[in-house]
C-alpha cells in the first residue's frame, strides 16, 4: 500500500482565512516525510508563482490522490486542516493536520488513517518547506530541444 505523503505536502489554500499573503511566491524547497507506520522521505524544489500559492497552501495532495479539506484554517501563522483523500482505485484516507506558516516557511504535521485489507492503519507525516530564492531557475530544455 502506498501511503499518502504530505504534499506537502505537498505540501498546498482554496479560501484563505487571512487577508495578507500566506506565503511569498518564489523558489521553494519542500521535504516530505512519512514518519509512521513506515519511514520515507523526499525533497523537491519547485517554483511557486503567485497563481500557485493557493494550491500549495491547499493541503497535502499528490498525483496518486485527490484530496478535499472541508476544514481549512490559516490564521495568525497557524494551520489547521481536516479532510479526506481518495486514491485512483477508490481507497479513502482521512487526514488531519496542524502546523505553522510565515511568508518564507511552511511546516505541517498530519495524522492519517486508512483501512487496508480489513485492518485500520494509522500514520503520521510531515512537510517542511522553505523559500530559498526570489527567482526560479530556468526550466531544463526538453530532450527534443537539445538536438
Amino acid at each position: 500500500m502506498r501511503v499518502l505523503p504530505p504534499v506537502l505536502l505537498a505540501l498546498a489554500l482554496a479560501t484563505p482565512a487571512a487577508a495578507a499573503p500566506l506565503i511569498q511566491p518564489g523558489y521553494w524547497e519542500s521535504t516530505n516525510r512519512l514518519l509512521s507506520p513506515i519511514r520515507q522521505s523526499s525533497t523537491e524544489r519547485r517554483c511557486i508563482t503567485p497563481a500557485d500559492v493557493e494550491k500549495f497552501m491547499g493541503g497535502p495532495s499528490n498525483r496518486h490522490y485527490t484530496c478535499t479539506y472541508p476544514t481549512k484554517v490559516f490564521a495568525n501563522g497557524k494551520i489547521t486542516l481536516k479532510g479526506t483523500c481518495v486514491s485512483k482505485k477508490g481507497r479513502k484516507i482521512a487526514v488531519q493536520g496542524a502546523g505553522t506558516y510565515s511568508p518564507t516557511r511552511f511546516d505541517l504535521t498530519a495524522e492519517i488513517a486508512a483501512e487496508f485489507l480489513g485492518l485500520d492503519i494509522v500514520g503520521k507525516a510531515s512537510t517542511e518547506a522553505r523559500r530559498i530564492g526570489d527567482t526560479c531557475p530556468p526550466p531544463a530544455p526538453k530532450p527534443e530541444e537539445t538536438k
